[in-house]
């Protein structure tokens, strides 16, 4: 079975299925702060999300890192390091794309295990 969390007309915040948690792109509340800011609110979403699954942080597979500004990547890795407990970081990949709305400078897709 297929569960859904905050569901709305045009997709779910996250789906869970055999045990994997595909959390939609997070994108943070507050444009106006810098990367680091963004960064860390759109991990702290994540956090959220994670818990509802149940899981965490150290369960996480694979991330996938869209910036607005590939300038931004040191930024983000300053919040992403803080936030990542050592020897559990996942498979990642960082890229540079346009995004839906101008003032984000980040949104993050994540995939992880729910034990």
């Amino acid at each position: 079975m297929i569960e859904r969390f905050d569901t709305g007309p045009r997709m779910s915040e996250m789906t869970i299925y055999h045990g994997v948690a595909y959390l939609s792109g997070q994108v943070p509340e507050d444009t106006d702060a810098d990367i680091v800011g963004q960064t860390e609110q759109v991990l702290q979403a994540i956090d959220e999300l994670l818990r509802l699954a149940p899981t965490d942080k150290t369960q996480i597979l694979r991330a996938e890192i869209f910036l607005a500004d590939i300038a931004d990547f040191a930024g983000m890795n300053e919040a992403w390091d803080r936030w990542m407990p050592e020897g559990v970081a996942p498979a990642r990949a960082t890229v540079q794309a346009a995004l839906a709305n101008p003032d984000w400078k980040i949104e993050i897709v994540i995939t992880a295990a729910v034990p």
